[in-house]
């Protein structure tokens, strides 16, 4: 992959969005109706996740980055009831904050520079991707983990955009500057 304009390929809530994309693909094409408007809602919403988080920090306008990286956010919130909606209709267990399970993925170490949850999270850490249940709750909290993510990046921009201000005010500084040096 490239280098990115914005950066934001070296963070840890770029590389989870990516992973969770990658794992949504995954589990749409083996659980979900390829012709249900569900199908194609999971894979936008996993799409938008990511794209949208890049489209972000590639903005030259801090409000622009905001908003952007919130659409993001809220994405992530909309695939988890996806996934809750899912194990509902089959008659699976939504599993608790505090089960052991969920314990053990919220600890898998994520290192975007050595590790990728898609191998981490198969075979001796317990998630069988063959296992519906295990897969969604899987899915569940690797979007809560990165909900929880996007929200301390949403205030580190937002505590960015009010230290240093926005785009257009910054320009606007320089231009007057420009124009006092200049007269």
């Amino acid at each position: 992959m490239g280098n990115m304009a914005g950066g934001i390929e070296n963070t840890l809530v770029y590389w989870l969005a990516v992973e969770i994309f990658n794992l949504n693909t995954i589990f749409c094409e083996r659980y979900i109706d390829k012709f249900s408007r569900t199908y194609d809602q999971m894979v936008q919403a996993a799409r938008s996740c990511k794209q949208n988080l890049v489209e972000g920090s590639l903005e030259n306008s801090a409000e622009s980055n905001l908003k952007l990286t919130g659409v993001s956010r809220a994405s992530f919130g909309e695939l988890i009831e996806d996934y809750k909606d899912f194990l509902w209709k089959s008659g699976l267990k939504l599993w608790e904050k505090d089960d052991p399970r969920v314990l053990r993925l919220r600890g898998i170490l994520i290192n975007p520079h050595e590790t990728h949850v898609t191998h981490e999270a198969h075979g001796s850490n317990g998630v069988d991707f063959g296992d519906k249940e295990a897969f969604a709750n899987l899915m569940i909290t690797l979007c809560t983990k990165e909900s929880f993510l996007m929200d301390r990046f949403l205030a580190g921009i937002q505590k960015s955009f009010i230290e240093k201000g926005g785009f257009r005010e910054n320009l606007f500084k320089k231009r007057n500057e420009f124009k006092k040096s200049n007269y």
